[in-house]
């Protein structure tokens, strides 16, 4: 089985700052692609960043130049830096990755985090 843990929500003025991070543990050959989701009042989840080795980086329009996603391939973690946050970013987000398990006949599956809550207040 695969685990995603995330981390870093919590509450920030508009304008400022937060990381999130995420980890991947248990059977793993490799990750193909890493994520982050985020869910509001009255919308489905949505893909705020991706990053995969075979087509780099994607953004959410609403958070281009504001956002970046990195990894730590090695360590199995990836991160979301989140500036000059605003009000509407308000959410809970969720980690994602597509996991290549030792056993899984080359095939990947998605697995997501319980997800964390990142209020911005104005």
């Amino acid at each position: 089985q695969v685990h995603l843990v995330e981390s870093g929500g919590g509450l920030v003025q508009a304008g400022g700052s937060l990381e999130l991070s995420c980890v991947a543990s248990g059977s793993i050959l490799s990750i193909l692609a890493m994520g982050w989701y985020r869910q509001t009042p009255g919308k489905q989840r949505e893909l705020v960043a991706g990053i995969s080795r075979r087509f780099g980086t994607n953004y959410a329009d609403f958070v281009k130049g504001r956002f970046t996603i990195t990894e730590d391939n090695a360590k199995n973690k990836w991160y979301l830096q989140m500036n000059s946050l605003k009000p509407e970013d308000t959410g809970v987000y969720y980690c994602n990755a597509d996991v290549v398990s030792p056993n899984g006949l080359g095939s990947p599956a998605d697995y997501w985090g319980h997800g964390t809550q990142v209020t911005v207040s104005s």
